[in-house]
């Protein structure tokens, strides 16, 4: 296993302790060392979620749409993100936004 992939084990358990802070800042150096790690850009999402920061949680869940296209699962919480981003902010452009990237998400599925 990568020293990264170890690293982020290591922040899950922080994120199932729910210490958000050091959570976040865990997985933003994952990033910093390996823009492309998907699986930090993804929990990034989740975890600025959690947390009510819809900007950033939109951010990465996008990153991990943009460098893994073809992945069904991606574009399926990125849906979730958005609709959150939306109870959290009543922002209804939230709403197309996950309506669109559910489509995406079965379009994916149905190619596989």
């Amino acid at each position: 296993m990568s020293d990264l992939h170890a690293q982020y084990n290591d922040v899950e358990k922080l994120i199932d302790d729910e210490k958000f802070t050091e959570a976040i800042d865990g997985l933003k150096a994952i990033v910093a060392e390996d823009e492309s790690f998907v699986l930090a850009h993804l929990a990034l999402a989740r975890v600025y979620t959690k947390t009510g920061q819809h900007a950033e949680a939109i951010e990465h869940g996008e990153k991990a749409c943009e460098l893994e296209p073809t992945d069904s699962f991606n574009f399926t919480a990125m849906s979730v993100t958005y609709q959150r981003a939306w109870a959290g902010t009543q922002d209804q452009t939230y709403i197309q936004k996950a309506e669109d990237a559910m489509a995406r998400a079965q379009m994916l599925q149905s190619q596989q």
